[in-house]
C-alpha cells in the first residue's frame, strides 16, 4: 500500500453517566502522517452511532479517505454500528476492529435491553459480518469488513499497523476522543458537534 493511503479511525469515550458519547474521527496515512480530526457525539445506549458517523465524515468532506476503521461495533453503551449502512452511505470499505476475544454480543443485549429495544438491537448485530481473527505484529485482533474480501481486509489493517496491535487510525482517533472527554469535563459542558 502506498504511504499516502489514507485511512479515517473512529473511536469513542464517554464519561461515567453522561448521556452523550464523544466519536472522535482522525484521518491517518499509512505512513503514520496524521492529515485531520473530526468530532460528534451519539446517546449513551441510543441508537444514532451510524447516523453519527455518517455526518462526521459528511462534514470532514475528504475524498482522499479510502477506508473506515471502527473500534468494534458496540460504542456508546451498545449504540450499534452498522456496518453494511455504514459503507452503503459512504462508499467506502468499512473495517470493524476488535482488541479481545468474545463470544459474540448477544448475551449483553439481552441483558441490558427487552421487547422492541432488544429487537432492533439483535437485527444490527445479527445482519454484521463475522469476525475474523488476524495476527498482526505478534498480537491477536477481530476484524469484520464490509465492501472488501477478508485477505483485502487483513492487508489494510496490517498496512495501517505499523506495530502493535491497534491501527494507527484508531490509536490516534481514541488519543483524540479522550482529550476531547476530558475538555468537555473541564469546561463543564457536553460536546457539540464541531470540526
Amino acid at each position: 500500500m502506498k504511504a499516502g493511503a489514507r485511512a479515517l479511525g473512529v473511536a469513542e469515550s464517554s464519561r461515567p453517566d453522561a448521556a452523550r458519547s464523544t466519536l472522535a474521527g482522525a484521518v491517518v496515512r499509512a505512513d503514520r502522517v496524521v492529515d485531520g480530526f473530526a468530532f460528534d457525539a451519539c446517546t449513551v445506549g441510543g441508537t444514532d452511532a451510524t447516523e453519527t458517523v455518517v455526518a462526521l465524515t459528511d462534514r470532514l468532506a475528504r475524498e482522499d479517505v479510502r477506508y473506515l476503521f471502527f473500534a468494534g461495533i458496540a460504542p456508546a453503551w451498545y449504540n450499534l454500528l452498522d456496518l453494511h449502512r455504514l459503507h452503503a452511505a459512504i462508499d467506502r470499505p468499512v473495517l470493524s476492529v476488535s482488541f479481545e476475544a468474545s463470544s459474540g454480543l448477544e448475551p449483553a443485549l439481552r441483558k441490558a435491553f427487552a421487547g422492541d429495544a432488544l429487537v432492533s438491537r439483535l437485527d444490527v448485530y445479527r445482519a454484521q459480518p463475522p469476525r475474523r481473527r488476524l495476527s498482526i505484529n505478534g498480537e491477536t485482533v477481530f476484524v469484520r469488513g464490509v465492501g472488501l474480501a477478508d485477505d483485502e481486509a487483513a492487508d489494510v489493517v496490517r498496512a495501517f499497523t505499523p506495530e502493535g496491535g491497534r491501527p494507527e487510525p484508531l490509536r490516534v482517533a481514541r488519543l483524540a476522543a479522550r482529550a476531547a472527554d476530558a475538555w468537555s469535563e473541564m469546561d463543564g459542558s457536553d460536546l457539540d458537534t464541531a470540526n
